[in-house]
């Protein structure tokens, strides 16, 4: 299995929309087509013949068809997505793992650009910006009426060129212009350490081409630092997805030869797979294993998965494939969602098609889909509790969302009032200094999930939330 399927749930700025989409790279287009809709076709072309012949001024035919075609694919889910000639060539770039831009994860909030994370090393990230920052403008161009792709495009460009991104930062409730100057965006995606002897701290902040080789690697250092290792904590926080080989790899690292990671399930022949912990699945035939040489301690070593609701796709199927397994204890908050595959078919040389073709379930069968991986131990971000976890935006929240394909799907009331209490809560914590309401860094010695992490390794008490519960499927509106 040669094939890479991009999975993230995400769009980073020159990388792809959807907070990272999975995506099957494949050349070869369906063959059969279903009778088709004659009556209503027929209505589709007499309308394209009055707007030609009575609209108010000359429209262009080939846009007419290219709407008419991306509306019909963006009825269908959040991630599916028809691209021109441009928009494919900047597909092509993002699933390279390279592009040129600022380097942001984003989502669309009341027709507002939406920071969902800097990618860690980028122009963004260097300037400041944060998670949930608001882009109103673009240069000259108000963000609002412009469709995510649409803004995307306008935050690219050539490397050294500048680029004039006017915010709105809600917790701090002022705006503010910022210059950034894009860039070759290369994410060093995995980074790690040796807490303090005998435990150590892995982070996979993204899943790429080079993240196998760069998590085996930093494992191999930890264990030149420190042999005897006795806890490892895998951080998967904000991590949107990536490659699926590379969620396998990971996976595999941990568990036994053989078993299921995950599996995916659809209408056609090749959505339905099964992906296991082998050489073969997460390498194909083609190159040597990155996990051989690995320390042996690793099948064994006490395991545990930090999430929360930016983790998303390519994490969600190795925190659900450790979990299922009963590998790792998975600690932190409710993950994203992002449970659905979407498949690339190219419809000539410079257009396609990026098509939700099936679902991903964990080992035990869940459909990760619109629900997510719920925690085994629920925790806080910070000791005080999450008090703005019920604003953040989770798969389910995305309008025209793929249900889990697993039974009824039910409106949660305390998630409203959870939402009220956390808008008011908002507005408390802004009349505070910046210092006192910024979260501390991932990795750093004020973590409050990782300490608890620590503590769930070592068998201390952990400090379990009082706030956070497990969020069911909302049913969404037909």
């Amino acid at each position: 299995m040669g094939h890479k399927l991009k999975i993230t749930g995400w769009i980073a700025l020159g990388a792809l929309a959807g907070a990272l989409a999975t995506v099957s790279l494949q050349t070869v287009a369906r063959n059969t087509l279903a009778p088709l809709p004659l009556e209503e076709l027929q209505q589709l072309a007499a309308v394209f013949g009055l707007i030609k012949s009575d609209y108010v001024e000359p429209v262009d035919e080939k846009k007419l068809i290219t709407d008419a075609i991306s509306g019909m694919v963006a009825s269908l889910d959040p991630h599916s997505q028809y691209f021109d000639k441009k928009s494919f060539k900047e597909f092509k770039e993002g699933t390279s793992g390279k592009f040129v831009g600022v380097g942001i994860e984003i989502t669309q909030e009341d027709g507002l650009v939406k920071v969902v994370s800097p990618i860690e090393g980028s122009p963004a990230f260097r300037a400041g910006l944060k998670p949930n920052d608001l882009i109103t403008k673009i240069d000259d161009t108000a963000v609002k009426g412009l469709t995510l792709n649409e803004a995307v495009k306008r935050m690219r460009g050539e490397p050294n060129t500048k680029v004039l991104l006017t915010i709105y930062r809600k917790d701090e409730n002022r705006t503010f212009p910022v210059t950034i100057i894009r860039e070759e965006i290369k994410q060093q995606s995995v980074r790690g350490k040796v807490i303090e002897p005998g435990y150590a701290w892995i982070r996979v902040s993204q899943f790429q081409e080079r993240t196998v080789d760069d998590f085996a690697k930093k494992l191999e250092e930890i264990y030149k630092q420190d042999p005897n290792i006795k806890g490892l904590v895998l951080d998967l926080r904000n991590d949107p997805g990536g490659l699926l080989n590379a969620a396998v790899a990971i996976s595999a690292t941990f568990l036994p030869e053989n078993v299921t990671v995950v599996s995916t399930n659809g209408q056609t022949p090749e959505s339905k797979q099964t992906f296991k912990a082998t050489v073969r699945d997460y390498q194909g035939r083609i190159g040597a294993d990155p996990l051989k040489g690995l320390p042996a301690g690793l099948k064994n070593v006490p395991l545990v998965v930090l999430v929360n609701e930016g983790s998303a796709s390519a994490s969600e199927i190795v925190a659900g494939a450790l979990q299922d397994n009963k590998r790792a204890t998975v600690m932190g908050s409710q993950t994203f969602g992002k449970g659905s595959v979407q498949t690339f078919r190219p419809l000539g040389p410079d257009t396609g098609l990026k098509i939700t073709t099936s679902r991903y379930y964990t080992p035990s069968g869940k459909s990760i889909q619109a629900k997510g991986i719920v925690p085994d131990v629920m925790v806080d971000e910070t000791e005080e509790g999450s008090p703005f976890a019920a604003l953040r935006i989770r798969e389910a929240d995305l309008e025209k969302h793929l249900g889990s394909g697993q039974g009824e799907e039910v409106k949660d009331p305390v998630r409203e009032k959870a939402r009220e209490e956390a808008v008011k809560r908002l507005e408390e914590e802004s009349r505070k200094p910046v210092a006192e309401r910024r979260i501390p860094e991932f990795g750093s010695d004020k973590d409050f999930q990782l300490i608890q992490a620590i503590n769930q390794l070592k068998g201390k008490p952990v400090m379990v939330s009082k706030t956070l519960v497990e969020r069911k499927e909302e049913k969404k509106d037909n």
